[in-house]
């Protein structure tokens, strides 16, 4: 047999007659019809708006909008283009240390990133906790490997 739109049916037990509510005390839900005695939920044309919270300012007004979420563990990056590099001696190896010593790079207080801003002459072994893509095509277009640092 098989599987067509027009074969289908539920299974056996899934599904259940409609409560008829509001049809006397015999029917099992007359009188209130579930909703209680009184209060704001038993009253008709009861539903609130979607979000109300009694007059308390509700949730998707209290939660900030789309911009300016501060992150909770930002990622923090010394930045460097593959511009920078071409001072470096060819077939040396790159890493925060030696970028430190050559003065490349004055201010090393987080991971070395490479980005792929200008052109790379020299081949180089480079070492970094992160590569953009660019960076790292031009990298090993220039005859040179990336290596990624933890």
């Amino acid at each position: 047999m098989t599987l067509r739109l027009d074969s289908l049916k539920s299974n056996k037990g899934a599904r259940r007659r409609k409560l008829r509510k509001g049809r006397g005390i015999a029917a099992g839900q007359g009188a209130s019809c579930g909703f209680g005695m009184r209060g704001q939920k038993s009253r008709s044309g009861r539903p609130t708006r979607p979000g109300f919270e009694g007059g308390q300012m509700p949730l998707y007004r209290r939660v900030p909008k789309l911009k300016h979420f501060p992150l909770v563990n930002p990622k923090f990056f010394t930045v460097l283009n593959v511009s920078a590099l071409n001072d470096v001696k060819d077939g040396s190896t790159v890493n925060l240390d030696s970028l430190v010593k050559s003065g490349i790079v004055t201010s090393p207080k987080h991971p070395l990133k490479m980005l792929g801003n200008g052109d790379l002459k020299v081949k180089l072994n480079v070492q970094a906790a992160a590569f953009t893509a660019s960076a790292r095509t031009k990298i090993e277009a220039a005859g040179g490997t990336c290596e990624i640092l933890d």
